[in-house]
């Protein structure tokens, strides 16, 4: 383990009870700093993807719907910076997209994909389009990462798309009294962290 992985780790950790609590700056400076470490440490537009993300955390922990669209398009940014950094990798090749495990991550993403639009069309009001032009987004950085060997980015590509999912709905589908609103912050960043600590151990 490196130093920064070790770091932000201890972070992120340290985040994971604060993660249902209301905005504060203390929650928002180890929410950020966690992703932020990796992103000094790390190489190339691999960089610039995590410090996105950092960005986006950042501005996601703040109160407000101005920050909340910020925050979208942050992470929209990380996942493209995301899809330039996979298919610019030595090893991508896009004929991977036809092997049999690939095909069947295509079909999985293309049905959540379009469940999600669906779902969010109906229920996310003023922020619709905004929210539905995310939705591709996300899942390019799972069809990016399908050009990679498996074992690289796959695990850590669906973990992102499955957090971003989470809180999607967490946001735009559950009552505000849903009993698993109890739980999903820790689910999101539990596989939001492990994902870019995922990127950032198979790639620097």
């Amino acid at each position: 383990m490196t130093p920064a992985l070790f770091v932000a780790g201890a972070a992120a950790l340290v985040y994971l009870p604060l993660a249902p609590r209301p905005p504060g700056w203390v929650r928002s400076v180890v929410k950020t700093f966690s992703v932020a470490v990796l992103a000094l440490a790390a190489p190339g537009l691999l960089a610039v993807a995590l410090a996105l993300c950092a960005l986006g955390d950042w501005l996601l922990s703040r109160p407000g719907e101005r920050a909340f669209m910020g925050g979208v398009g942050a992470f929209a940014a990380g996942h493209l910076a995301y899809v330039a950094f996979f298919l610019a990798h030595p090893v991508s090749d896009p004929t991977r997209l036809a092997g049999p495990l690939q095909l069947a991550v295509l079909a999985l993403l293309a049905l959540i994909g379009l469940a999600a639009a669906a779902l969010l069309w109906r229920h996310a009001g003023a922020l619709r389009g905004a929210v539905l032009a995310y939705v591709p987004v996300i899942l390019s950085m799972g069809l990016a990462a399908l050009t990679l060997p498996p074992a690289l980015a796959l695990l850590p590509a669906l973990a992102f798309i499955a957090s971003d999912l989470i809180l999607a709905c967490e946001k735009f589908l559950m009552p505000p009294a849903h009993p698993a609103h109890r739980w999903t912050p820790y689910a999101v960043w539990l596989l939001y962290w492990g994902a870019q600590a995922g990127f950032f151990t198979a790639f620097s």
